[in-house]
């Protein structure tokens, strides 16, 4: 092969992998939303839970919830259409901020998990998370912040 053929096939290469990259990101489903601060009260619409595959309307087993007033996120568990719980995402063992994997949140720094009501699963941490009241109004989710 000589240099222009190989240029050439190494330039198509990678813009073919740029565009695939980038096909592909667009499939994926954002989890992360931003709420809106009211008073005490964080408000999320309902349909921050939809997601369409195949034309039928499916839900997002969660939510991570930002709002720039708050120190860490909220992730928010839909358990059906009327039961959700809100999770404050900072381990009860020594802060760090948890990650989320399906039905659990899994603390980086040393281990801790919690499942999706907030309960420690696995030490170190032996404290539960902090949660927050729920109210469906209307197409909104009202979480009441009052303690934060």
């Amino acid at each position: 092969m000589n240099r222009k053929t190989f240029i050439k096939t190494c330039g198509i290469a990678c813009l073919g992998s740029a565009a695939m990259t980038t096909f592909l990101q667009s499939c994926g489903i954002s989890k992360t939303i931003n709420g809106t601060l009211k008073n005490s009260d964080l408000f999320i619409a309902l349909s921050d839970f939809e997601t369409k595959v195949a034309n039928e309307i499916q839900f997002k087993k969660y939510v991570i919830v930002n709002n720039d007033a708050l120190k860490f996120p909220i992730c928010v568990y839909r358990h059906d259409a009327k039961n959700y719980s809100a999770l404050w995402m900072q381990c009860t063992h020594q802060g760090a901020e948890l990650q989320v994997y399906g039905d659990k949140l899994q603390c980086p720094a040393h281990g801790s998990a919690f499942n999706n009501k907030g309960e420690v699963t696995n030490s170190p941490a032996n404290k539960n998370l902090r949660s927050f009241p729920v109210t469906v109004i209307n197409n909104q989710l009202q979480i009441s912040l009052k303690a934060v």
